[in-house]
Parts: C-alpha cells; structure tokens; sequence
C-alpha cells in the first residue's frame, strides 16, 4: 500500500470550480493522450454520471480537452481550450450515455491520430486524483500519480519474469504492477507504478524482450511528447 502524498492530500495546484470536475479532468485527458503516445487528431468524449449532467457548467468538457492538448492543471488557457483545440486541428465531439456500476464522475475517451486509435476510460476521485479504469478492452487500475508504463505484449510463458529481473538489475522499484489479458496467449497489457522515473535506456530494454510490440510512459510530471516508445 502506498502512503499518501502531499498532491494527493491538498490537491492540486488548479484553475477552474472543482478539483473533481476540472482538475481531475485535465488529468483524465492528459493521461488519455499519453496513452496514445501523441496529440490526437480526433476526440469523443463521452460523459457519465455527474460528468453528464454538469460536465458544461463546471467546465469539465474544457478540462478534458485542455488535457488532451498536454495543459496541466494550473495552466491558464484550460478557459480557452475549445478554441486552442481549433487552432491545434483536434476536432472534438462530445456526448453524454448512461453506464451501470461506474463512478459518478466516469469518462470514456476515444482517440485518434491517423491509424492510431486508443478508448480509454477513466474517473475523477476526488482532490484531483483520477483512476484509471480501462485502456481498450483491458481492464486496468492506475492513477498518474507515479510514473506508470503499459506494456503491451503477447501472453506468454516467462514474459513477467523478464520485465521483473530488468528492474531488479537497474536498481528500479515497482510499486504497483497488474496484468490483464483477452486470451489464454492472446494479446496482454502490464501495468506497472514505479517509484523513480525510468530512463530511455531501460525502457529500450523493456521494449527489446520477445513479443513487446508496444510500450507508453505515463508520466505527467515531465514535460514534452516523449510517450510513445515503440
């Protein structure tokens, strides 16, 4: 179990009503686009919930796209985001649907960039922290907070103890590691939290093992467009 940080204590530094409905957003759409490893070019937005009903009013429709365009939380033109995302050529559709079992505050983001297309789905908890909740048809559980790979890979024998000993000879300790899976050796993704950022050398390495044929850093501490790996 990990121990609460300060961010995760008093919130974030913000612009906007609601750390949920605004600064979790942004959050949400950040973390989206790094999923896809660029900005994308298309973007629905579906919303649940509380989102649904308020989305317009506390500005979470401006929040996500803020994200989408890479704007953190304190970041002034979150007011401005539809027409940033004009000008970025990020065409946005934006709807509402009902979902049984969800969190209140749930989006799902569906995102594309040419021939790249990722869905992902996600919920505000509260003080501007997020969880993760599905990246296409894996189910998944992570929150931002730390710096997170998703590897995607086939499911075989051996491939975990693999990405395993490459942390443990780099001195790298993970936090938080789940795998889901579509099939019995069909396509899987890992997630992993760790507790120091990682660097390209040893995500190279991760992405070299057998049957890794793709690899995101989320990270959204860092700066820059350095999330799609392989």
């Amino acid at each position: 179990m990990r121990f609460k940080d300060v961010f995760s204590i008093i919130g974030p530094s913000m612009v906007g009503p609601s750390s949920s409905h605004t600064a979790g957003a942004v959050r949400l759409g950040r973390t989206a686009r790094h999923v896809l490893g660029a900005q994308p070019e298309q973007a629905e937005i579906i919303f649940y919930g509380s989102f649904a009903t308020t989305y317009q009013g506390h500005g979470t429709d401006l929040a996500i796209i803020a994200g989408l365009l890479n704007y953190d939380t304190d970041d002034m033109r979150i007011k401005d985001a539809l027409v940033q995302s004009e000008l970025a050529g990020l065409k946005v559709e934006l709807r509402t649907a009902q979902k049984a079992g969800v969190h209140p505050n749930t989006a799902t983001l569906i995102l594309q960039r040419g021939e790249q297309k990722v869905t992902v789905t996600g919920c505000s908890i509260g003080g501007g922290n997020i969880e993760i909740v599905s990246i296409d048809d894996f189910d998944v559980k992570f929150t931002a907070v730390y710096p997170t790979l998703l590897i995607f890979h086939a499911d075989r024998r051996g491939i975990l103890a693999e990405m395993t000993d490459i942390f443990k000879h780099a001195d790298a300790n993970i936090g938080y590691m789940e795998v889901d899976r579509k099939s019995r050796s069909g396509d899987a993704l890992t997630v992993i939290e760790s507790d120091e950022v990682l660097s390209t050398d040893f995500i190279d390495q991760i992405s070299k093992l057998p049957d890794v044929y793709k690899i995101r850093v989320i990270n959204l501490t860092a700066k820059g467009e350095n999330h799609e790996v392989l």
